[in-house]
């Protein structure tokens, strides 16, 4: 009897464990601004032939943005509670163990409650607006998630609003 009771706690804080390791960070927020804009294609329009440009980068930028953040929902101080009062069952006997229980209760929760705080905070991304200055005079824009070996004063080619080093 003992053994299938300490075998069911054992699986209980397994399960809790996992449920509190599920948790996810937010997938980042980038910015989908494209320049210059272009227009949607209409119906039955000829499709024009690839254009490419020649220019300079004149400027790289770094864009920051932030996620707000969505708080605690009270699932992580739950499921920390719920782990921790298993936990501290495991220890001691009589009061010892009525004691560790509630310590573990109280612990877990805390400790839940601040790993979901920490999940589900703001967080913060960067991206990166490299303007170019064309040969043909005109300036473009292009926000791309990193400028890889882009430097200012470098040769582009644009082809198909891609940039890359020429």
């Amino acid at each position: 009897m003992k053994t299938n009771l300490r075998f069911l706690s054992v699986g209980a804080s397994v399960l809790a464990l996992a449920t509190l390791t599920a948790c996810v960070a937010p997938a980042p927020v980038y910015q989908t601004n494209r320049y210059p804009y272009q227009a949607p294609p209409q119906p039955y329009a000829a499709v024009p032939a690839p254009y490419v440009e020649y220019g300079r980068v004149a400027n790289i930028e770094v864009l920051r943005s932030q996620t707000s953040g969505t708080g605690t929902s009270g699932g992580g101080a739950v499921a920390g509670g719920v782990v921790g009062g298993v936990l501290g069952n495991q220890i001691g006997r009589g009061n010892g163990r009525t004691a560790a229980t509630v310590l573990g209760v109280v612990g877990g929760a805390l400790l839940g409650n601040g790993i979901e705080a920490n999940n589900n905070g703001p967080r913060a991304y960067e991206s990166y607006r490299v303007s170019v200055q064309t040969e043909n005079g005109g300036y473009r824009a292009f926000d791309v998630s990193s400028p890889g070996d882009l430097r200012i004063g470098d040769r582009v080619r644009i082809d198909n609003g891609q940039i890359s080093r020429y």
